[in-house]
């Protein structure tokens, strides 16, 4: 997997019969895989620029600092911004033997993205008729999440965080949902304004009917809208913080005695109370 064609030359999608034992062992390798992880968590929201990475790489430190052993899966193949948050964008991945070693990044957190195979300002160029079928680059954007979650060492984790792509669009989340366990849960990210939130709402039914396990909202830029609207579930209230901002701009993790990082701090210890 040293590079981005590697992730899919296993797949022979000219012979059906080897197609089908081909992703049979892979769903064998992801199911093993898992087995080490005691809980996944995906972080989901309606719409793009609420902050859902944002969220996701810095509760993914919190959770660290604490001790536990924690990764994140960079799912938004097409958008991958995870490694730059974390200041891993000069990171390679490691082979080693049939699997890859994660990046590491702070506090021990263990990466995996697209980012990583992508120069600065290139798009995701799929080989093969993309632009003849939505359903083939499906296949290839499925099997490439196959491959994250199947070939990457994560080893004994006690959360994998998901960032999951925007949106709700119908082919996402099942895409990464028919490899997960049923016990998987999902945190919603919005923003107080009422727009916002009615979307989001929209793609926590989705979740629902999903058969997904909501574990509850947070509200970023929660000043800046006025009057939240977020619901009694919400876990968290994430003003804007200038500091926070240039720490993702820059992949310098904030100072753990940051007021910022602090809620965060709180983030995690409320997510894992309800994981329990």
């Amino acid at each position: 997997m040293s590079d981005l064609r590697t992730i899919l030359d296993r797949i022979d999608f000219t012979d059906d019969a080897l197609v089908q034992k081909q992703l049979a062992d892979q769903h064998s390798r992801v199911r093993e895989r898992l087995a080490q992880i005691q809980n996944i968590v995906l972080g989901m929201s309606g719409k793009g620029g609420g902050g859902k990475s944002t969220v996701t790489a810095n509760l993914g430190m919190a959770l660290a600092r604490t001790g536990l052993k924690v990764g994140i899966l960079d799912a938004d193949l097409n958008g991958p911004s995870i490694p730059h948050m974390l200041g891993l964008q000069d990171q390679n991945w490691r082979p080693n033997g049939q699997q890859v070693e994660p990046a590491i990044g702070p506090s021990g957190l263990r990466v995996a993205s697209m980012g990583f195979f992508l120069d600065q300002d290139q798009p995701v160029r799929w080989d093969g008729p993309t632009h003849l079928s939505h359903v083939w680059l499906g296949m290839l954007e499925s099997g490439t999440l196959r491959e994250f979650l199947g070939d990457v060492h994560w080893g004994q984790l006690d959360v994998l965080l998901v960032d999951m792509p925007p949106g709700a669009a119908a082919d996402k989340p099942p895409a990464i949902l028919q490899f997960i366990p049923d016990a998987a849960g999902a945190v919603f990210v919005t923003t107080p304004s009422k727009v916002t939130v009615s979307v989001v709402r929209r793609s926590v039914a989705y979740a629902n009917d999903l058969g997904l396990r909501i574990l509850g909202l947070v509200e970023n830029f929660a000043d800046l809208f006025g009057e939240s609207n977020a619901a009694d579930d919400c876990l968290q209230k994430i003003p804007y913080d200038p500091d926070l901002a240039r720490s993702l701009d820059t992949g310098e993790p904030l100072p753990a005695n940051h007021p910022a990082a602090a809620m965060f701090d709180n983030l995690a210890a409320k997510l894992m109370e309800t994981l329990r």
